[in-house]
């Protein structure tokens, strides 16, 4: 480093973020498979990465696909703060609703202040719900209902029935949100969930 240019501060940004490997979802239910936030927020990426492809190839939207898998990557980063709430507690009534939803924007700040101040900006429409376009948003959300539904699925493909009544109620979420795009995810892509591997092999053959 030259005398002219200043000392770097150090940020715990991304220390922080690698430990959404240790927050554990769905707590209250027994696990034949456990799912952290950090593999959920993958797949929840490339699920919304697949419903804005859908939606703009089928269906004529404009969606930026690789925007939206962005969002998707940091759409469950403020629970390295508040934890997993499980949403039969989360959404239990609207006061819980409405407190957790403060929690929430206090971590998406806490989150950001952790950042060096010039690439806070750059995070912000990741991080911060409150700049986010509604329609993007609305796509990540829709992929994130999917994918707690694909974990029903393989659970009880599995033979846990702890997740039988979890499935029905995300059934009931996806018809609130659907769209042409999830129709079409749900018809094209979703019936393999329920397949073991042999069942999927011998169907390509």
């Amino acid at each position: 480093m030259s005398s002219s240019e200043s000392p770097v501060s150090t940020s715990h940004f991304f220390a922080q973020l690698s430990r959404m490997k240790l927050i554990y979802r769905w707590p209250l239910m027994r696990n034949i498979q456990k799912e952290n936030i950090s593999e959920h927020s993958l797949q929840v990426a490339m699920v919304a990465h697949a419903l804005a492809l859908i939606s703009n190839r089928k269906f004529g939207t404009q969606l930026d696909a690789a925007h939206i898998a962005l969002m998707a990557m940091f759409h469950d980063a403020t629970e390295i703060i508040t934890g997993d709430l499980p949403t039969p507690v989360k959404y239990q009534n609207n006061a819980i609703a409405t407190e957790y939803k403060k929690i929430e924007k206090l971590a998406e700040k806490q989150l950001l202040s952790l950042l060096p101040d010039e690439f806070i900006d750059d995070y912000r429409f990741l991080l911060d719900s409150e700049y986010q376009d509604a329609e993007e948003a609305k796509v990540v959300k829709a992929a994130d209902t999917l994918c707690a539904y694909i974990k029903c699925l393989e659970e009880i493909a599995a033979g846990n029935k702890e997740f039988v009544l979890a499935k029905r109620r995300l059934e009931i979420m996806l018809e609130e949100r659907m769209t042409p795009a999830v129709q079409y995810f749900i018809d094209v892509f979703i019936p393999s969930f329920s397949l073991t591997l042999d069942e999927m092999s011998s169907a390509a053959t």
